[in-house]
């Protein structure tokens, strides 16, 4: 096994295991650095193994020691369970994942020396939860989508305005460019647009400019010739690929300036000319794209030419972050307790008060995706009860919410959520161990002093768990 510090570990033989397992594995020395992680965490994150082996994890990802669940665990030596994450890969892919951290101690004297991560990816899960369904969710055959415009949930002003836009636009063949912040839905929008079309039985083609290298881009959207370059073959690019159907360049503002200017040029002439070739194509499609930030904002800094955002940017969607969304805000977290509850098996009917007045105080930073991913990871926790209480909810929105941007009495309601989700878990090791103390915090990942202590600040007595397995 190739690794950095891998023989402060017991037994080598462990890592076959876990080197065999569907969800991607990271384990990381005292000070962060990864000493193994399996191939199914580079599919997840965009890197081989070789290439991980030995790097910080802050270096590896885009986190820092606050957001990164590995460096809050070593700080601690607590475990950070079902916390949801959203984040970049190197190649600028976004990988939406639900990440378990447990702390690695060794010895009598339980010395911590590093922590092991065991991440899924949501999207992968969504492909085992939904595997037959005939919904919207699922990919429509032969054109690449899911989404169609009644999947959008809304009912305040601005997405209902938004939504009359893009259906007055979609069967027009001018381009249109659709703004929001990460998390609004862009791309739901595009895949609607394009079923909502006489296109809709072509293709839909999608590409996030920002997640290609630069000197690949341009082969890749325009096609490259046999002989243009070292290796090169003729393939076909992706505008040759969406003739008659859309395209979908997300993240538009991230390409490269003289990309750009080729763009502009296929857009106007709507050729495109493989790279080495003079043979011109016409083309038929619907350019769609989207940018992240505000469109003035963008042209001012100068990372998208003006005569190009003139010419993409015929028809302007602007999608609004989930904080402006209040009216619809309470039926988006019914859609997503409905899906979850049918995905989980449960039977959650809401949310609490406490919860409620969370939600009302958060910024949502990833806006609807990240409520998903919060309500999805909440009902994990709720255990057969019928509303998700503070308790219940991912550390991570209680460490961005901050004490500054909710109630006094609220903020100290989180402290107490906290308190009582660290009291469930400890009580459910208990039951799985039949109050087996060392057991239970062996399967935590915890030294049994932290595991006795905790037991005694929350008076927890094991016996009772011993009791209730007896009888």
């Amino acid at each position: 096994m190739v690794g950095m510090g891998i023989d402060n570990f017991d037994d080598i033989d462990i890592f076959r295991v876990l080197a065999s397992l569907h969800e991607g594995v990271v384990i990381s020395d005292i000070s962060g650095k990864i000493v193994f992680c399996n191939d199914n965490q580079g599919k997840i994150d965009d890197f081989s193994r070789e290439g991980a082996i030995g790097r910080k994890i802050t270096d590896l990802y885009q986190l820092t020691d606050r957001t990164s669940p590995t460096m809050r665990c070593l700080a601690s030596g607590e475990p950070i369970i079902n916390e949801t994450i959203v984040y970049r890969t190197r190649l600028g892919r976004v990988s939406n994942i639900i990440s378990n951290t447990f702390p690695l101690y060794k010895g009598k004297g339980k010395k911590l020396i590093g922590a092991i991560t065991f991440s899924k990816d949501y999207q992968h899960l969504e492909q085992i939860m939904f595997p037959d369904t005939k919904t919207s969710h699922k990919i429509r055959k032969g054109n690449g989508t899911r989404f169609v415009f009644k999947d959008i949930i809304a009912s305040d002003p601005e997405m209902l305005n938004a939504i009359r836009i893009a259906k007055m636009a979609s069967d027009s063949p001018s381009a249109i460019m659709i703004s929001g912040e990460t998390g609004t839905g862009k791309e739901l929008f595009a895949q609607a647009i394009h079923n909502h079309s006489h296109r809709k039985k072509k293709p839909f083609i999608p590409i996030n400019c920002a997640a290609i290298p630069e000197n690949l881009l341009e082969g890749i959207l325009f096609g490259t010739s046999k002989g243009s370059f070292t290796g090169a073959i003729d393939k076909r690019g992706l505008f040759e690929q969406a003739n008659r159907g859309t395209i979908f360049l997300d993240e538009l503002d991230s390409m490269p300036q003289t990309l750009q200017a080729k763009l502009l040029r296929v857009v106007q002439e709507k050729k495109v000319r493989k790279l080495g070739s003079l043979i011109e194509i016409d083309l038929d499609v619907k350019i769609l794209s989207s940018i992240s930030k505000p469109p003035l904002k963008i042209i001012q800094t100068g990372t998208l030419r003006m005569d190009l955002f003139y010419r993409m940017g015929v028809v302007s969607i602007l999608l609004p972050p989930l904080r402006e969304r209040k009216k619809g805000f309470s039926r988006l977290v019914q859609h997503f307790i409905s899906k979850y509850n049918h995905a989980l098996g449960e039977r959650v009917e809401g949310i609490s008060p406490k919860v409620s007045e969370l939600f009302d105080h958060y910024k949502w930073p990833g806006n609807v995706r990240e409520l998903e991913h919060i309500i999805e990871a909440a009902m994990n926790m709720v255990g057969g009860r019928v509303t998700i209480k503070l308790a219940h909810l991912p550390l991570h929105i209680f460490n961005f919410a901050g004490k500054n941007n909710t109630p006094s009495d609220l903020h100290s309601s989180l402290f107490e959520a906290q308190a009582i989700n660290e009291k469930e878990m400890i009580c459910k090791a208990l039951e799985h161990s039949r109050g087996n103390a060392a057991k239970a915090a062996r399967s935590l990942g915890v030294s049994p002093q932290s595991f006795h202590y905790k037991m005694k600040k929350y008076q927890i007595n094991r016996n009772s768990f011993s009791d209730q397995a007896i009888v």
